[in-house]
């Protein structure tokens, strides 16, 4: 099991601005495990008591609808806390967190991440940044979901997907996923997330195979409308 003082993934969040002495602390109490493609990480209405750290893989999170329709709002990743926002608020989570693929997570229990913020402001103001972060996506998803197309939402998607993730060796998006997440994040139905895709294959925009998805012209995308 790697220890939090040598591991480089917490550069990429709040455990950055924790002293070396704290970080052995975490080593000592933290637990480490394999998450398989579309396991459920956490449910909605679910106490998590602690925060996971992603070491490698993505994951959803999406909220149910009333309809019983997935809303997936946002995609974490390697380097990504995951969970602290019901930690701090001391509520069951509202969202679901599922793997998109396989992953490696940490879990952090509750009561470190507890001291840590009581103990150290820089840790405290960095995961204070990182929540309002994602405040400021959220009312960016609601504003999107209002004004702008569903066209519009599956292109930026797809450039979203590529500057996030960059491309394989055949020039595909890094990540896959499926048809019904798609649907899923532009927040529309299945069959009308395939027929857009479609229709930006035979406008040359994208092409596919199977679930794989390469954007053919970047510059066309960024003018969907």
């Amino acid at each position: 099991m790697s220890k939090c003082e040598q591991c480089i993934i917490r550069q990429f969040n709040s455990l950055k601005t924790l002293r070396k002495d704290d970080l052995i602390r975490l080593s000592g109490c933290k637990t480490t495990k394999t998450v398989n493609k579309g396991e459920i990480i956490f449910d909605e209405g679910e106490n998590i008591n602690g925060v996971y750290c992603i070491k490698d893989g993505v994951c959803k999170l999406s909220k149910l609808s009333a309809n019983g329709k997935d809303q997936i709002l946002k995609l974490v990743v390697k380097g990504d806390l995951l969970g602290q926002r019901s930690l701090i608020s001391d509520e069951p989570t509202n969202l679901r967190a599922v793997a998109v693929n396989d992953m490696e997570v940490c879990f952090i229990p509750k009561q470190e991440i507890i001291y840590d913020l009581k103990n150290n402001i820089d840790f405290s103001m960095d995961m204070l940044k990182d929540m309002a972060e994602d405040l400021r996506t959220a009312d960016n998803v609601i504003v999107d979901m209002a004004q702008k197309s569903v066209k519009q939402r599956m292109a930026e998607t797809l450039l979203y997907l590529y500057d996030n993730f960059g491309t394989d060796e055949k020039g595909s998006l890094n990540i896959v996923l499926s048809r019904e997440d798609y649907a899923n994040i532009v927040g529309t139905a299945t069959e009308s997330a395939i027929r857009i895709l479609s229709q930006f294959k035979k406008e040359g925009l994208i092409s596919t195979e199977g679930k794989y998805i390469t954007l053919e012209d970047v510059e066309a995308l960024k003018r969907v409308e």
